[in-house]
């Protein structure tokens, strides 16, 4: 048995598992999963984490209620500017169409 018939291990790049691959057959013959990686060193972390989402998440809530609230609002700017870019255009600039040729 050659040094090229020994099985090698591969890291997995995205992972970070390691892999033994036989040369020969080309298959997978191992897998060791890569150690999990804590999220948060202690449970204040964790909750001070968590307090943070929350008050991330009510100021999101927060701006959409406001945006809500002033809706009608600009919705009412909004096609009143539709309306008066509509009445500044003229009508001669409409687009041919291959009925309009015959």
């Amino acid at each position: 048995m050659g040094l090229s018939d020994q099985p090698f291990e591969v890291m997995c790049p995205d992972c970070g598992s390691m892999l033994k691959v036989d040369p020969v057959t080309r298959a997978i013959i191992s897998h060791q999963s890569a150690p999990k990686k804590k999220m948060f060193e202690d449970f204040g972390e964790a909750a001070k984490a968590l307090r943070e989402a929350d008050a991330r998440r009510d100021s999101i809530f927060a701006q959409s209620v406001d945006a809500q609230k002033n809706k009608d609002d600009v919705m009412t700017k909004k096609f009143a500017e539709a309306v008066k870019k509509a009445k500044e255009t003229p009508l001669t600039d409409r687009p041919l169409r291959d009925f309009d040729l015959d």
